[in-house]
């Protein structure tokens, strides 16, 4: 009996392979000939999934940011204080790190005036998304006693994420992710941690 692809088995494979070229390469360093023979399809077959590229990559942003909002649920349902909270949130850059990859948003920032409004507006979403729970966790901590910084909660939140960002590029430069633990061992530092 002959079985045909399962179309949503097929738009996973697509994104996950358009998730590590962008994460290792960039945006707009990979097309559709290259997911289409790792697939072994057409381009075609990969244009009935994602009519366009730039449609691919607002569902590579939306599929990102859902990811990152449950792994900051499972942060906040595991407890312990603002400190706890923000070593957790350091640890999801490591851990992309780790894997040889970069934050795939960080990578999309790096190409941001190249990429099409949709995408752009996608991209906000993310970082807005992790700056409020970044704010919240950091105005939290600062209110009992567990945090230190100046300013408001919003630009530490920027700050906090600028620097894991900036930490991951120049730790790829150099090759392992010593660089990248010096740096966020120092920015947990500068909040008291």
């Amino acid at each position: 009996m002959d079985q045909k692809a399962d179309p949503v088995h097929t738009s996973q494979q697509i994104l996950d392979i358009a998730q590590r070229l962008v994460q290792t390469r960039g945006f707009n360093a990979f097309s559709y000939a290259d997911i289409a023979s790792e697939l072994r399809v057409s381009k075609a077959s990969l244009h009935y999934h994602f009519a366009s590229k730039a449609e691919l990559g607002i569902k590579l942003i939306e599929r990102y940011e859902a990811g990152m909002a449950q792994a900051l649920d499972e942060i906040e349902a595991s407890g312990g204080g603002a400190a706890a909270k923000l070593r957790r949130y350091v640890d999801i850059y490591s851990n992309v790190l780790a894997e040889e990859r970069m934050c795939l948003c960080g990578m999309l920032a790096a190409e941001f005036e190249t990429l099409p409004k949709a995408m752009q507006t996608a991209l906000d979403s993310f970082f807005a998304l992790n700056e409020r729970w970044l704010a919240t966790i950091l105005e939290d901590g600062r209110a009992g006693g567990a945090l230190q910084f100046k300013g408001t909660a919003s630009e530490a939140a920027e700050y906090v994420i600028g620097s894991l960002e900036g930490s991951m590029m120049m730790a790829r430069s150099h090759g392992g992710t010593a660089r990248f633990d010096a740096a966020s061992r120092r920015l947990l530092a500068e909040f008291g941690i």
